[in-house]
């Protein structure tokens, strides 16, 4: 069945507004990394909730001048607050503490360093949910930017970037975020751009080894893909299984 963008706008929109009456909610707060996910979720809430209710966030971290600028477009075109919140020292900061513990090598730390930036930032949005709920008299909830392609491969920080109140696109792959964003008018710089965590230095297919379109086709039919491609993509997906379930002993 062909994806109906429109339709299914029509359908998150409704969604977010009827949960967000439900819970007597105020508004919503997200991290805008000047990428395609967050800009279709930034221009989501703002039709469900109205420009006034969202508020984005930028927080550099060692990170590329132009994720900031393209923040910047989404929030121009939908209107919401856009904050800044600069997490460089903070996460130099943390870095400076490791000499208490001892010296290691950059290779040992690359995994550490990476995954620390999202944390961070997870901590970041929640702090300033607390807080804006607190200044305006109710509940500000953070908005989830994971997609169902990244999601199914594991393709995000433990207790980081997947840590959200709510996910208005999580069972979206890549192809219908972007037909969605085309439809809201996503500034095409962004809703276009290579994806990427602007933390490492790669695109997010580069880390992966495979395409968030074959991904998209493994999920539907597990032989729509080679089988190398699809070996690749199952080892991905069992091996982060781990993320979503924490085992719990019952007596």
């Amino acid at each position: 069945m062909k994806f109906d963008a429109k339709k299914e706008t029509e359908k998150i929109i409704e969604f977010i507004r009827n949960y967000y009456k439900e819970n007597n909610l105020k508004g919503a707060i997200l991290g805008i990394s000047g990428g395609k996910d967050s800009g279709v979720v930034a221009g989501l809430m703002t039709m469900a909730l109205g420009a006034e209710n969202v508020i984005g966030v930028t927080m550099p971290c060692h990170s590329k001048a132009d994720d900031k600028c393209d923040a910047k477009l989404i929030s121009d075109y939908y209107g919401f607050k856009l904050i800044n919140f600069d997490l460089t020292n903070v996460f130099d900061g943390f870095k400076n503490e490791l000499k208490n513990i001892g010296t290691f090598d950059l290779d040992t730390l690359k995994n550490s360093d990476i995954n620390l930036k999202p944390r961070l930032r997870m901590a970041t949005v929640y702090y300033l949910a607390a807080m804006y709920s607190a200044i305006y008299g109710g509940t500000y909830l953070v908005a989830g930017t994971g997609n169902k392609c990244e999601l199914f491969v594991g393709y995000f920080t433990k207790g980081g970037d997947q840590v959200c109140d709510i996910a208005p696109i999580a069972d979206l792959t890549v192809e219908e975020v972007i037909a969605i964003g085309e439809y809201i008018k996503v500034p095409d710089k962004v809703l276009h751009k290579a994806p990427s965590d602007g933390l490492s230095g790669m695109s997010d297919e580069e880390k992966l080894g495979v395409t968030y379109k074959d991904i998209a086709k493994y999920m539907e039919d597990e032989n729509g893909v080679p089988k190398e491609t699809g070996d690749k993509i199952k080892k991905l997906h069992l091996n982060s299984l781990h993320k979503f379930n924490v085992p719990t002993y019952r007596k």
